[in-house]
């Protein structure tokens, strides 16, 4: 097969998806010769880079029975169809060179990538090297999920088949050398710094990475030194600080005490004082309860004399209403005796009394015999309006089970139920009877008779509408289907009416074969409807039998010579033939009834319906006898209440001259007590007049007694009054001190607070200070004993008052607190106890041996310090080798980068960035980028850029790498998926232009899909990848034939 650029493309991609006739447990043990090995495929000419892929082969992995890869030394393009298996010879470059099974993607689990159906797996990749070429084998298992390793077909370690891969810088989890497809969007996810070791270890010299990594632990080392010096300045500072207040403290404290003194004084002086108003309280206290006593008696002498003042005003108010209550009673009496002058004679209201009583009489019984008459009535009313209500009911039921059919008349046939509503609506328009369609007529007799019916007359004419005009049945076929558009059926009754003919045989004499009826009489039917079946399907003629006629039908068809006949559950049609005379019968199985299942009576319809008029119109007839009967009660009601009227005014004036005589009789008596009931009001005034003088003198006394207590307990208040002004002054003192003593002690609390604060401050910058003094001495591999270098100390700082905060140096190793210095001299003292009664010849031996030892440590202390110093001078030094070069590499990168993106109209830039040139382990690269003349730069992030346009500037970044790179290979699987046909075109030509240069490693470029017309190379390779089950085998495989065949094919063409 030939490739766009006129190169044979190698026919080692062609995947062969059929199964291998073999069984699946004898796939590729772990070390075996395969009795039907790969074939020797030719290989690409041309120069390959030391670590090169020469070969890929695969068996029974993921789509792949059997397959082998020769790809190029330069640029590799592999094309083909999703799901062909493209994607399969990036997995088996990832994992052939002991790449991590989930750095693909796809699965955790080597085994995954098996074949799925088979227990095992092979990989086999062949490297280019200089020295003989290194083949590297996996065999994996699918039931263990593990994997089995080979070097040039001897079992090797995992190990050292990783060792053997970085020894040739192939690096397949480092997405700046190898990017599989599921990856490619994590590329712009890679931070800065992460981009940068991905650069250093794809692009960089061998030891640019290893001098990064020394830069960041040194850089470590120091931190920890540099935080254990800051930490240990900052407890040194919060130590003095916190004494410095704990001086305040005490001082405070001090300055309290004469306060505190002073305000018992003036407590004590309150207190007296308060005892004093007290006494006071009380004298008055009982001084006032004596005025009160004395004020309670002369309100109680005052509440006398009104008393006796009310009693008589009662008195003589009572006598002047007696006065003038008889005075009333005698104008009453005058005005009763003038009245009863003129009343009637009682005789003479008589006649007219029992006058009226008669009338009364006769309307009560009028009245009542009418309200029987209503009563009548409206029982005779709510009888009709039951009937009426149970006949309606009924009515309802039959329009039920006609909408029962009628609803499956609609659900069948919509159009003959539209032409069934436009009928029932315009009547008028024609001149003769119209029946609706014949389903809709028919009211079977019994349901279970109704498939006979329905299997004798065909479904068109069931829904056919039957007209006795032929001019009604053209208005109506204009008006419905041409006009309305509806498909519908009609039918003409015949002229002479069929309804009603007889059958040829009488049905006894069929009744010995077990028939039953005649078609016709199984139902009703309209006249016009039972007229066109009798002459259409002659159902007069047609009988309906039972399994009986069934078990004797051949006797049936030969005596009765009947044209069509009903079993129980199957149809007879029965001919004669014209040649041989002899009977030919056929049956057919009778289908279940759907449309005359539902019996509606519709004679017994029309009889309640005139039933309900009936009804109605008597209900009428008795509301008209109703109002007026209510009407007339209405009126004797009137009479009734007029005449009442008339006989109550009637006796009450019989009743009027006795009531007088009475009335007047009464009141003369009533005269007669009150004159009876007589009071001497000159005598009660001088009782009273008297009673009063008494009190008055009492009251006189009480009040010069009360004026006495009054001015003894003014005399109290005074003195009182002058306490509470001396107690106030007092406690106005009081109240100032303690407003002092409370500013001063809230002072005092804070500045303890602030105390605690800074004590537990300290205590945890102590601790802090030894766990980073341990960490430190670990880091910098110091002993406990060895002395942290000068370099990393610094003075104690001085206290806010601009005095040194530094103690003598023989106090700095002293404790802190009166505890640890009673602990400290406790020790001592037992120390000096233990010297008592020593040799002192001893204590000198001693003394030379710690000199000795105090000289030895400064030595080694000293030797320290060089080392420090060498330390740092070594750190400047790698930084040095690392640093030169990467900027120089970040400059290379950056130029071809920007070329590239020059080249497309658009700009791009790469740079080193970090924010503390110190922070080595914060360094990275930056890739900024824009795609249109009217933004700025901006980094290239997951989020900012377009799906094409960071797959742009990831390609365009890889071939940045592509020239300076010392990895052997490269692979980009399907990054041009995003890109927009103009981007596509840009990036492969620059890709063909780049990867196709002398002395460039090897590049793998997978892709789906190629735009037309594209710019190739001769050094490319293009690989196609096909499946499907009929592909041509591996070892069957022969290009040369191939061409040689398709020439032979050409030249024999005609001209």
């Amino acid at each position: 097969m030939a490739t766009p650029s006129g190169k044979a493309a190698p026919p080692n991609p062609q995947v062969s998806k059929r199964s291998l006739p073999r069984d699946a447990s004898s796939e590729v043990p772990s070390k075996r010769k395969n009795s039907n090995p790969l074939p020797t495929l030719p290989r690409p000419s041309g120069t390959f880079v030391e670590g090169s892929i020469v070969r890929i082969a695969m068996e029974n992995f993921l789509t792949y029975d059997i397959c082998e890869v020769c790809p190029g030394p330069h640029l590799n393009m592999i094309i083909g169809a999703n799901g062909t298996g493209k994607s399969s010879i990036v997995c088996a470059i990832c994992l052939g060179l002991a790449g991590k099974p989930a750095f693909m993607g796809r699965a955790d689990k080597v085994g995954f990538f098996v074949k799925r159906g088979c227990s095992k797996g092979l990989v086999e990749i062949e490297l280019f090297r200089t020295s003989g070429n290194l083949i590297i084998t996996r065999e994996i298992d699918v039931i263990k999920n593990q994997s089995f390793w080979f070097i040039n077909k001897k079992p090797v370690t995992q190990k050292i088949v990783e060792e053997q891969v970085a020894a040739l810088n192939i690096q397949v989890g480092n997405l700046c050398q190898f990017l599989p497809q599921d990856k490619v969007g994590e590329f712009a996810k890679l931070s800065k710094i992460e981009l940068l070791e991905a650069t250093e270890k794809s692009v960089g010299p061998p030891e640019m990475h290893r001098y990064h990594c020394e830069l960041k632990n040194f850089r470590e080392k120091e931190k920890q030194l540099e935080e254990y010096e800051n930490v240990r300045q900052e407890y040194e500072g919060v130590k003095l600080i916190r004494d410095r207040v704990k001086e305040e403290v005490r001082k405070l404290k001090e300055g309290q005490i004469p306060m505190t003194r002073r305000i018992e004084e003036i407590d004590r002086q309150r207190r007296t004082l308060e005892v004093r108003i007290k006494e006071k309280s009380t004298d008055i206290k009982e001084v006032s309860q004596k005025c009160k006593q004395r004020q309670d008696l002369i309100e109680r002498k005052d509440r006398q004399i009104k008393e006796l003042q009310q009693a008589l005003t009662v008195k003589q108010n009572e006598e002047m209403d007696r006065q003038k209550r008889i005075s009333n009673t005698r104008k009453m009496i005058e005005d009763l005796q003038n009245e009863l002058k003129t009343a009637e004679n009682c005789e003479s209201l008589q006649p007219q009394l029992d006058a009226v009583t008669s009338d009364l009489r006769r309307v009560q019984e009028e009245k009542a015999l009418c309200e029987g008459e209503i009563i009548d009535k409206q029982r005779e009313k709510e009888v009709l309006e039951k009937q009426r209500r149970s006949v309606s009911d009924h009515i309802t039921r039959f329009d039920n089970l006609m909408n029962q059919k009628e609803d499956k008349l609609r659900q069948r046939y919509r159009d003959t139920y539209d032409a069934v509503l436009w009928l029932r609506n315009n009547r008028d328009r024609f001149k003769q009877r119209v029946c609706e369609p014949i389903m809709l007529t028919i009211n079977m007799k019994d349901n279970k008779n109704a498939k006979y019916v329905e299997n004798h007359i065909s479904s068109n004419d069931l829904r056919a509408f039957v007209f006795e005009s032929q001019e009604d049945m053209e208005i109506f076929l204009r008006e419905v289907r041409d006009n309305k558009k509806l498909r519908v059926n009609a039918v003409i009754a015949p002229k002479i009416s069929y309804a009603d003919k007889a059958p040829s045989r009488s049905l006894n004499d069929l009744k010995q074969y077990g028939f039953f009826s005649y078609l016709r009489e199984l139902f009703d039917a309209p006249d016009p409807v039972m007229s066109y079946l009798c002459c259409q399907y002659h159902i007069h003629e047609v009988p309906v039998g039972t399994e009986r006629t069934r078990e004797r039908i051949e006797r049936v068809i030969q005596e009765t010579r009947l044209k069509q006949i009903y079993t129980a559950e199957e149809k007879y049609v029965l001919k004669t033939s014209v040649y041989s005379n002899k009977v030919i019968s056929s049956n057919t199985s009778l289908k279940v009834a759907q449309f005359l299942t539902v019996t509606v009576d519709l004679e017994q319809r029309r009889h309640l319906e005139e039933q309900l008029k009936e009804m109605n119109r008597q209900l009428e007839a008795v509301d008209s006898g109703l109002a007026a009967l209510r009407d007339t009660n209405r009126r004797l009601e009137l009479k009734d209440n007029e005449l009442r009227l008339e006989k109550k005014a009637l006796l009450e004036r019989k009743t009027r001259k006795r009531q007088l005589e009475q009335k007047i009789s009464s009141k003369l008596a009533s005269i007669r007590l009150m004159e009876q009931d007589t009071c001497n009001l000159e005598e009660e005034e001088r009782k009273a007049s008297t009673k009063i003088k008494e009190i008055n003198v009492q009251k006189a006394k009480l009040v010069t007694e009360l004026t006495g207590l009054v001015k003894i307990c003014t005399s109290f208040q005074i003195q009182k009054v002058d306490l509470i002004l001396q107690n106030t002054t007092v406690i106005s003192e009081k109240n100032k001190l303690e407003a002092d003593y409370m500013a001063s002690s809230s002072q005092l609390r804070v500045t303890e607070q602030q105390f605690i604060e800074l004590d537990d401050n300290r205590q945890r910058l102590l601790q802090k200070c030894k766990e980073l003094m341990k960490k430190a001495r670990q880091v910098c591999n110091l002993s406990a004993e060895q002395a942290v270098p000068q370099e990393f100390q610094t003075q104690v700082p001085t206290i806010p008052n601009g005095h040194s905060s530094s103690p003598p140096m023989a106090f700095q190793d002293l404790p802190n607190t009166l505890d640890e210095i009673d602990a400290l001299l406790t020790e001592e003292r037992s120390r000096a106890s233990c010297f008592t009664g020593l040799n002192p010849s001893v204590v000198v031996e001693e003394y030379s041996k710690r000199e000795v030892e105090i000289q030895q440590l400064t030595e080694e202390l000293q030797g320290k310090k060089v080392e420090l110093d060498e330390y740092r001078e070594n750190i400047s030094q790698v930084k040095e080798r690392w640093l030169n070069p990467l900027k120089e590499l970040v400059e290379k990168i950056n130029e071809k980068f920007s070329n590239f993106f020059s080249s497309m109209q658009c700009a791009g830039e790469v740079d080193l960035h970090t924010e503390n040139e110190e922070d080595y382990d914060k360094y990275g690269i930056r890739i900024r980028v824009k795609f249109r003349s009217s933004t700025q730069l901006h980094e290239l992030t997951p989020h900012h850029q377009s799906g094409g346009e960071r797959s742009v500037s990831t390609m365009l970044y890889l071939m940045a790498l592509q020239e300076l790179n010392r990895c052997p290979f490269r692979v980009v699987d399907e990054i041009n998926q995003g890109m927009d046909p103009i981007n596509e075109r840009r990036v492969f030509e620059m890709v063909v232009n780049t990867a196709c240069k002398e002395n460039t490693s090897q590049y793998f470029f997978i892709t789906p899909k190629l735009l037309q017309n594209l710019p190739y190379s001769e050094k490319m390779t293009v690989l196609f990848v096909y499946n499907g089950p009929h592909m041509l085998e591996p070892n069957r495989w022969n290009l040369k034939a191939f061409q040689r065949r398709r020439r032979r094919i050409t030249f024999t063409q005609p001209q």
